[in-house]
């Protein structure tokens, strides 16, 4: 028979890091209750402030009757903002941790006088080899047709032999990449990516007034089939950003101020876009997608 153990005993929080193939990192945090009893009475105090609760003057309310007020949802959510960022730092910087994405956080077990279990699921994106790009990029340079899966090999009659162009040899290009280096994408990053686009695509119907049922009789598909075909758009649209951003650190390519700021001035016809830019965080975003840009033109250029 198990010997119980008085849970608060220990104020010690327990974490197991499991890593996946794919760049998943889920993080389990065993959290013994007396820390979660003291957080807790914080949390409730801070949010009994200032609450109107009838027979009670304002914010002196007992906190057991604040807490009936508050609802435990949103108690538990404050409290989980305030505990779980101390410790997922500790813990990213205790095993060597990159994660790209905030972590999907799941309470596991929350019960009343027992440890809770809360996981978090993140994703690091894993070191891959970029190989010879520049040979990869010169042999392709030399193809002549456009590559996709609706032309290759059906080529108009005196298009055989035409110079491509810079569109076609970019073509090209992304295409020997993709088929020549290998990238991991962790299921979380391409789950995200592809519920991106499910929705931009449900918002452009519902502006349209139609259904996702009636456009996938249209096109007919089933929605596996418009998923699946996400799911592979996304995963080579995602390879190829980490692969151009891999190449641009490795030629060591830069974007000048004069170069953001001439994008940035391209974006202000649009009133809302530029807006969106002039956030630091945003113009980082801005100056990384020049720099895929560039690599990409540089690699377009070799011969």
């Amino acid at each position: 028979m198990p010997v119980k153990t008085d849970p608060e005993e220990n104020t010690k929080v327990g974490s197991t890091v499991a890593r996946s193939d794919d760049g998943t990192v889920q993080i389990t945090f065993t959290i013994p209750y007396v820390n979660i009893k003291k957080e807790k009475a914080d949390v409730v105090k801070q949010l009994s402030e200032g609450l109107e609760i009838p027979g009670f003057r304002k914010g002196m309310a007992p906190l057991t009757e604040a807490e009936k007020h508050i609802g435990q949802n949103t108690i538990i959510e404050k409290l989980l903002s305030k505990m779980l960022p101390p410790l997922l730092e500790k813990t990213f910087s205790e095993n060597n941790l990159k994660p790209i994405i905030f972590p999907k956080v799941e309470l596991v077990k929350a019960k009343e006088n027992e440890n809770w279990e809360i996981r978090a699921t993140t994703a690091e994106i894993l070191e891959f080899d970029i190989g010879d790009y520049k040979q990869i990029a010169k042999a392709a340079n030399n193809k002549n047709a456009i590559w996709t899966p609706e032309t290759l090999g059906n080529e108009k009659p005196g298009e055989e032999n035409k110079p491509p162009t810079r569109e076609q040899k970019e073509q090209n290009v992304i295409k020997a990449l993709l088929e020549h280096i290998k990238v991991k994408i962790p299921k979380i990053i391409l789950d995200e990516e592809v519920n991106a686009r499910l929705a931009k695509l449900l918002e452009r119907l519902e502006k349209l007034g139609l259904t996702l049922e009636g456009y996938l009789a249209s096109i007919n598909k089933t929605g596996t089939d418009l998923r699946n075909e996400y799911e592979s758009q996304s995963f080579a649209a995602i390879s190829l950003e980490l692969i151009l951003n891999n190449i641009a650190r490795n030629e060591k390519i830069e974007i000048s101020e004069e170069e953001l700021q001439a994008s940035l001035g391209a974006a202000s016809a649009d009133p809302k876009l530029a807006e969106e830019l002039s956030s630091p965080d945003k113009k980082s975003l801005l100056e990384a997608v020049l720099k895929r840009r560039k690599a990409l033109g540089f690699l377009v250029a070799l011969s």
